[in-house]
């Protein structure tokens, strides 16, 4: 099978894409066929080994897969060869197969795509589990998404107006800001030209945001936390500026709020069930059409670190999606 293999530590441009033999399900384990991965800022930070999860090298990296299953452990049970899958594999994802414990497998529903499907666990997993579960959005409550035409930004923007909050996006770029009115933003903040705080405090009446979504990091945290309400909550998705703050906590203090910490990948490992659970409301959200994945570009598993380079360079709007020979064929998609 193809894989794109991360042989020594650094950028994209020292992946190769290489043949290399099948991976076995073991004990507990599924062995998934991939038709689509999804590529996430996190791949960018574990082939320079700069992450939290450190493979042992050659890895291939890729989070998020939709495909078909190939194998199964002896113990294994519901699932079946054939069967069409999403699965949560925090590296792995960018081959034609990869081995899955079953616990961060889930069947994929007949009339949802594999493009679609690998687009949605960890983008909409995380700002599922921050907003539902971290901060407890409330209908009427203000968010704030910042990177908010990024892919974990732009599902922030839906499921957030999907629990009834006012969503304020925030980017970089009018390009990008269009995106987000498109996907339910209610307005909107350039932040390349205007000054965060000053417009938040305008687009609240001085009231400030009662849940801040904040993927970037950098300058932005402390200005979204002089923007929040009394009793807000902050948070902590990632750091795509490179940059991890050090905002004053006398902030959190005077205003009364939460600096919130939201982990998904941890999530996933401790809670497994629950997991699965928000998982499977997801997948109904996919399917009634209250959500959907951003997909801006499709591309090829070979071209997988030109995929990476946009990603890190933040170039990137929505989400980009690698295909297998299998996804391009269409087998098992919707």
């Amino acid at each position: 099978m193809k894989a794109v293999l991360c042989k020594e530590h650094g950028g994209p441009e020292l992946l190769t894409v290489e043949d290399v033999p099948w991976p076995r399900a073991g004990s507990g384990e599924v062995l998934v066929a991939v038709h689509a991965a999804a590529v996430n800022f996190p791949d960018t930070l574990i082939i320079a080994n700069k992450y939290q999860l450190k493979p042992a090298l050659p890895f291939s990296p890729g989070s998020e897969v939709a495909g078909t299953v190939r194998s199964v452990g002896i113990d294994v049970k519901g699932f079946a060869p054939g069967d069409r899958v999403i699965a949560v594999c925090g590296w792995g994802g960018f081959a034609e197969g990869v081995v899955v414990p079953h616990t961060r497998v889930a069947h994929l529903p007949e009339g949802v795509s594999m493009d679609a499907a690998a687009a949605l666990v960890l983008a909409y997993g995380t700002a599922h589990y921050a907003l539902l579960r971290r901060a407890r959005l409330h209908a009427g409550e203000a968010l704030l998404v910042l990177g908010a035409a990024g892919g974990t930004g732009l599902s922030a923007v839906q499921i957030g107006k999907l629990l009834g909050a006012r969503v304020i996006a925030a980017a970089s770029s009018s390009a990008k800001l269009a995106l987000c009115r498109e996907y339910g933003a209610d307005a909107t903040i350039d932040y390349s030209n205007e000054d965060l705080r000053e417009s938040v405090k305008r687009l609240t009446e001085g009231r400030g945001v009662d849940v801040v979504y904040d993927p970037v990091g950098g300058a932005y945290t402390e200005a979204a936390l002089r923007s929040m309400a009394w009793g807000g909550r902050l948070l902590v998705i990632g750091f795509t500026s490179g940059d991890i703050p050090h905002p004053p906590l006398n902030l959190a203090l005077l205003r009364g709020c939460s600096i919130v910490g939201v982990y998904y990948a941890g999530f996933a490992e401790h809670e497994p069930t629950r997991h699965l659970a928000l998982l499977d409301e997801l997948l109904l959200w996919l399917v009634e059409g209250r959500i959907r994945p951003a997909i801006t570009s499709r591309r090829p598993l070979e071209e997988a670190a030109a995929a990476l380079n946009e990603v890190a360079a933040r170039r990137a709007v929505g989400k980009i999606v690698l295909t297998t020979a299998l996804g391009r064929l269409g087998t098992g998609a919707a």
